[in-house]
């Protein structure tokens, strides 16, 4: 069977959002693109819309996933999520964050305010 990246990086998200949901979330939009890039999850966390980057490694032979968000990586999850914001109306008064979620094998580990 080929290696299909996206079916992988699918099922992981959808790990996550499951996990997320769990914690409390509510899950507002999986797989958001738009001309500025993508954003795997967007959750409600209380009053935070929060912007969820979800990273997958079998094992750390390539490094572990939590960082493997690079600098340019969230300038452009910055960016999508500005015009999220605008296109949703969302206020300039919204409080947002932006959070990890790294799931190494079967292990999630999720850092709030990441970046």
């Amino acid at each position: 069977m080929p290696y299909n990246k996206r079916s992988i990086g699918s099922r992981y998200e959808e790990q996550a959002a499951a996990y997320l949901r769990q914690q409390g979330l509510i899950i507002q939009e999986q797989n958001y693109r738009d001309r500025y890039g993508e954003i795997d999850l967007i959750a409600k966390d209380g009053a935070y819309l929060v912007f969820i980057e979800v990273k997958y490694r079998r094992d750390e032979d390539k490094g572990n996933p939590l960082e493997a968000v690079s600098g340019y990586k969230q300038q452009r999850i910055r960016n999508t999520a500005r015009y999220y914001l605008y296109t949703r109306r969302y206020r300039d008064e919204t409080p947002c964050r932006f959070d990890v979620i790294g799931i190494l094998d079967h292990e999630i580990r999720w850092i709030k305010n990441a970046f």
